[in-house]
């Protein structure tokens, strides 16, 4: 490990953390799905025999898996308090765990209904579900809606995705609102729970249009509002290291678009074939009231692209997002560990966190810096320190080990620790801070990857 350090200290300024909203979120949602249950509970004057079991068990499920389809859509809505206050990785997990549950709650729905119709009709299986898709009213809307969802489903299944191109997953998960919409209104024609029950139904078009209203503002209206006010173009593409380009992008009163140090954007270049695919890329440097900055490291097509492109070319932006910034610290003494490209946002909290802030830099060598230059002026200029963890001269990894990171950090349980890297490099590095003393608290970390 190198040091590099500085006589000045940047003034401490306040630190002041704020508290996620993720537990109150997600008590809101279990209430929610309470309340599903309690309108079938409502509704059932008494259970009996095998087939009344069968097909209240079946509603149940129905009914779950109806608010679980809302609660699906509005996780993709990118709401800023959950984008950025309980953060993107988290919110991701969420929605991918909301997507296992409403496929199983599907599949629950659709085997204990058929199975307790066709015991009730004294029929079989195959006659009841073709006599059910054929014959009831708006089935075969939502037998189209079940086929998405069942594509959507697969093609998210991780085996299946390692497979497929990004641009192929994402608009095959785009089209679960179309599913949404076809099974909406099955739901309310064939459910017991609202027929001839107008408060029961006028609370699920609430829930339902509340949710279509967040996708109508966040996914479509405010990226318009946001590009039309800020018209991007790239400035200047600049190589940083081996595969590693640095991209600047200049627009009107950036200082109002809110971007702060440690956040991401989505971007989608209107060029260069890359129209098509919107990515997440950190911002590499404190937003300027005219220029932002991203670093990209050459790791597919899309990011490969990113050398190509020529000043002028449009940008359309969609954020920012994210809760790596600096509202997460708890104390005035800050520890940045990044590893390859993750240096991208942790650069720009390295320039601005108040305190004493500390950048432990993992690469494999010297060649592999990126944004090197950069850190270390920023380190003499704030009284910093940087250090380097690269591979030896025989390819040995470095030891950041609990102990490794106790002995070089004293008062490390003290540290608010900050972690950006490859997954496995970021769940190493947070069992050695656990193991090291430092509270779950103060560990931050945000990934894209699911």
């Amino acid at each position: 490990m190198t040091t590099v350090e500085t006589r000045r200290t940047a003034p401490p300024g306040p630190v002041t953390a704020r508290r996620s909203p993720a537990g109150p979120v997600l008590a809101a949602v279990w209430a929610g799905a309470a309340g599903a249950v309690a309108l079938w509970w409502a509704d059932t004057g008494s259970v009996v025999g095998t087939a009344g079991w069968l097909t209240g068990a079946g509603r149940i499920a129905g009914l779950l898996c109806g608010y679980a389809c809302a609660v699906l859509v509005g996780l993709m809505a990118r709401v800023p308090l959950l984008e950025n206050r309980v953060g993107s990785d988290r919110v991701a997990r969420w929605h991918a765990m909301a997507g296992r549950y409403t496929i199983c709650l599907l599949v629950a729905h659709i085997v204990l209904i058929l199975t307790g119709y066709a015991a009730q009709d004294h029929a079989s299986l195959w006659h009841e579900t073709v006599t059910v898709v054929l014959d009831y009213p708006d089935m075969l809307k939502t037998t189209a809606a079940t086929v998405i969802l069942f594509a959507v489903g697969i093609t998210s299944a991780r085996a299946v995705r390692r497979r497929t191109s990004h641009e192929f997953w994402y608009y095959v998960h785009l089209l679960t609102y179309a599913a949404v919409f076809l099974a909406f209104f099955h739901q309310l024609s064939l459910g017991n729970e609202f027929n001839g029950k107008p408060v029961a139904t006028a609370l699920w078009y609430a829930l339902y249009l509340g949710v279509a209203a967040l996708v109508l503002w966040f996914r479509i209206l405010a990226p318009v509002r946001l590009n039309r006010r800020h018209q991007l173009r790239v400035d200047s593409v600049h190589l940083e290291a081996p595969g590693v380009y640095s991209v600047v992008v200049r627009g009107r009163r950036l200082d109002e678009l809110g971007a702060r140090p440690g956040q991401f954007l989505r971007w989608r270049f209107l060029g260069a074939g890359m129209s098509w695919t919107s990515t997440p890329y950190s911002l590499s440097a404190p937003p300027r009231p005219d220029l932002l900055r991203i670093t990209v490291k050459a790791l597919g097509d899309h990011s490969a692209a990113v050398a190509l492109l020529r000043p002028g070319t449009r940008v359309w932006a969609e954020g920012p997002y994210g809760s790596l910034t600096a509202d997460r610290a708890t104390s005035h003494h800050s520890l940045l560990i990044a590893a390859g490209v993750g240096v991208t946002p942790l650069r720009a909290l390295f320039e601005t966190l108040p305190g004493e802030v500390t950048l432990l830099y993992r690469a494999r060598g010297a060649e592999d810096l990126a944004l090197g230059g950069e850190l270390e002026a920023i380190a003499q200029w704030r009284g910093g320190r940087v250090l380097y963890a690269l591979n030896g001269p025989g390819g040995e990894r470095p030891d950041i080990s609990a102990a490794s990171l106790r002995a070089t950090f004293p008062g490390l349980a003290g540290h608010d620790v900050y972690i950006c890297g490859p997954h496995g490099f970021a769940q190493d590095v947070y069992e050695a801070l656990r193991a090291a003393g430092v509270p779950d608290r103060r560990i931050h970390h945000e990934s894209f990857e699911l």
